[in-house]
């Protein structure tokens, strides 16, 4: 599990590739509470590069503040690739970003299902070049784990994009 020292070690990484590419950065959480935007506004100057994000828990509120379609939520649930990619999207056009991540999933300990089982997160990627890039994981642990987890490869993700 990635210690906090890791996690900030990770924001600045990314914090430089973001400046080195003269780009800005959007976020959408869904199961993070926010956590991705912790770790990048913890850094001083952020405002150059992190345009903002948004914690969107509810359907509505995913819809409302971000686009989601009623026909994504309704056929494969919040919690899937479609809502996802719609994520990131939506993040990247509400912001006006060059580069987005967004994240959906189950943290526990309740929630789970055979076939979405807690753990289970979605990310969706925004890269620099306009293409989307999507990863299902099942995070092992406790709600701490799954968050915290979902927190690294979120930002790994993101670092991946300007590879």
């Amino acid at each position: 599990m990635a210690s906090d020292q890791e996690l900030a070690a990770k924001a600045q990484c990314l914090a430089d590739a973001l400046q080195g590419r003269d780009c800005r950065l959007a976020a959408a959480e869904s199961c993070t509470g926010g956590w991705i935007g912790k770790c990048l506004t913890d850094l001083a100057g952020c405002s150059a590069w992190f345009e903002g994000g948004v914690v969107c828990y509810s359907n509505a509120a995913k819809q409302a503040l971000l686009g989601v379609s009623d026909d994504a939520l309704a056929q494969y649930g919040a919690v899937s690739e479609a809502v996802a990619v719609e994520l990131v999207r939506g993040a990247v056009g509400r912001f006006g970003a060059d580069v987005g991540v967004a994240v959906t999933g189950i943290a526990g300990p309740s929630g789970g299902t055979a076939e979405k089982p807690v753990g289970l997160v979605w990310f969706g990627w925004y890269a620099p070049d306009g293409t989307v890039t999507t990863q299902r994981v099942v995070f092992e642990g406790d709600r701490e784990a799954v968050r915290r987890g979902t927190v690294a490869a979120a930002l790994d993700g993101l670092l991946e994009s300007f590879q």
